[in-house]
């Protein structure tokens, strides 16, 4: 029976395949084909939400808002040093924890703590989009949509009396927008002081946690109350107007000190000044600076052949730091011709300055600024001078002295009725930043050329460009409140070369300091008048004795 079952098969596999090729040959040459119907296209504006929802289940956020920007180039950075970022982080963290579970060793039966597996996964986190926000002030304003599904593996040991328990922390997610400040700009690598972090709205994290092999996230109501209890401690330290600070580089040694009050200078006399001229005589004058200033130097008149001169001559000197900068008092003999003879100099450190108190000064003069140098046998004279340092009214309690309100605060700036304008002695402090979209007919070297009280001052020349950036400061000492002045600023383009065309103007701008002096400060940007598009962005401040 089982031969000729097997020989069957075989009659049935030599016959049976040849037939049926045959058989659907013909059918397939002798069938009518039907005709096949094209797919239906559609515009996607005729589709409905629903399908547009499952065509595009994630929209990413610089499609939906254009003010945002692809950092592809970013997410690729990120992905690149991540294996170095974890382990950096990773270290960072271990560091950072130790000394808090060092607290715990000893108390409530805990023995140890410590980290049996740390390592942020392999998954990057991604930056959705990025905006950069602009503003007047020297900073950078930066806001990320950040997206993390990472796959970490952080496991702690705790020793907890004779059990050692574990806690891992497995399938983070984590969903935030923060807004990332970095001030003040400052002219030092990495050219910023500190970073300010805060966080737009409240953060989504989600994670489980398994606490010797079982995930206490399945309990009933926990995995909400955690999330909850996340969001709301996040939000109470970090969440805007919340920050948080990280100190990058020191503000005292590196940002631009801003001035906080006048030193009053009243050079009386010198006695008994060194013989210069070949007829037992000398032309003396003096020469006044503040060590830390770039301004020029005050000069005194030239007493014509004269030992014992009398000035009695008035000085106002910008102080920006009481505590370190130091009063340079230099005696020079006036020459026709070469250099002039120095006859001396002194030195007077502004901390032996109370505020507001009037202090005289009878000096020796030396020789040069080595103070700890023994004497030189030839006497040189002595100097007179008279000193008072007047902080500014909103300087003044830093360094204990009278401050008498005059106005009310809105939004941190001082707002003065025209009643309460303080007369007086003042500095006007005019900060030029920069130019947007200055633009010459015959070329494009742009400097800002500043008129104030028929005084002219001139920022640097920047060549070939239509966006300069100067950020240069110019003060201006007043005895009065400039209620009713203006400043005229005019953008001009300089071509190096000789040439008719060597300058040119590329718009101008009068700006009234009545506001000035009413609000303390304006900081603003401004459209040139005879310019297309031009703007330039000035700082100015107004600040009372």
């Amino acid at each position: 029976m089982g031969l000729f079952g097997s020989f069957l098969g075989i009659i049935g596999f030599v016959f049976g395949i040849p037939l049926g090729l045959l058989v659907g040959f013909f059918v397939f040459v002798y069938s009518e084909t039907k005709q096949v119907k094209e797919p239906v296209v559609r515009p996607i504006s005729e589709l409905g939400p629903h399908a547009l929802q499952e065509l595009l289940p994630e929209i990413p956020l610089w499609v939906k808002t254009p003010d945002y920007e692809r950092v592809d180039w970013l997410n690729k950075f990120l992905l690149d040093m991540w294996p170095y970022l974890d382990k950096a982080i990773c270290e960072i963290i271990r560091s950072t924890t130790k000394p808090i579970f060092a607290e715990y060793i000893g108390k409530y039966q805990i023995k140890a703590i410590e980290f049996e597996e740390l390592t942020l996964g392999t998954l990057p986190p991604t930056i959705c989009g990025m905006k950069v926000l602009e503003t007047n002030e020297k900073e950078l304003v930066m806001e990320q949509v950040i997206k993390w599904a990472g796959n970490p593996n952080i496991v702690l040991n705790l020793q907890v009396s004779s059990l050692n328990i574990t806690v891992q922390l497995v399938d983070l997610q984590v969903f935030a927008m923060p807004r990332i400040t970095l001030r003040p700009l400052v002219p030092t690598f990495p050219c910023f002081a500190k970073v300010v972090v805060s966080l737009l709205e409240k953060p989504h994290v989600d994670f489980g946690m398994k606490i010797s092999g079982g995930d206490i996230m399945a309990i009933p109501g926990l995995y909400r109350f955690v999330q909850e209890t996340i969001k709301k401690q996040v939000a109470s330290l970090y969440l805007w107007p919340q920050t948080l600070e990280v100190p990058i580089l020191d503000e005292s040694t590196v940002a631009i000190k801003k001035p906080v009050g006048i030193l009053h200078v009243n050079v009386i006399r010198a006695h008994k000044l060194l013989k210069m001229d070949l007829l037992g005589s000398s032309d003396p004058y003096v020469k006044l600076s503040l060590t830390g200033d770039k301004l020029p130097a005050k000069k005194t008149t030239v007493k014509r052949k004269n030992l014992n001169p009398v000035w009695n001559e008035k000085f106002k000197l910008v102080v920006k730091d009481p505590q370190s900068q130091v009063l340079q008092l230099q005696v020079f003999d006036w020459d026709k011709v070469g250099a002039h003879d120095k006859l001396g100099m002194q030195l007077i450190p502004l901390k032996m300055l109370k505020p507001y108190d009037n202090k005289e000064f009878t000096l020796d003069l030396l020789k040069d600024t080595n103070i700890n140098e023994t004497p030189s046998k030839k006497p040189r004279g002595q100097i007179v001078v008279d000193l008072t340092f007047v902080p500014f009214k909103e300087d003044s309690n830093k360094f204990g002295g009278n401050s008498e309100g005059y106005g009310r605060k809105e939004s941190g700036i001082d707002v003065v009725s025209d009643d309460e304008v303080q007369e007086g002695a003042g500095l006007l402090s005019v900060i030029i930043q920069e130019a947007e979209e200055v633009e010459g007919e015959h070329h494009n070297n742009p400097f800002a050329v500043l008129t104030f009280n028929g005084e002219k001052r001139k920022t640097k020349v920047m060549k070939k460009t239509r966006h300069p950036r100067w950020n240069e400061e110019f003060q201006f000492m007043l005895e009065e409140p400039p209620l009713r002045e203006k400043i005229h600023i005019e953008i001009m383009s300089k071509r190096k070369t000789f040439s008719f065309l060597s300058k040119e103007s590329l718009g101008h701008v009068e700006i009234n300091l009545n506001d000035v002096v009413h609000n303390g400060r304006i900081n603003d940007r401004y459209h040139l008048i005879n310019s297309k598009n031009g703007e330039i962005h000035v700082d100015i401040r107004w600040k009372v004795v």
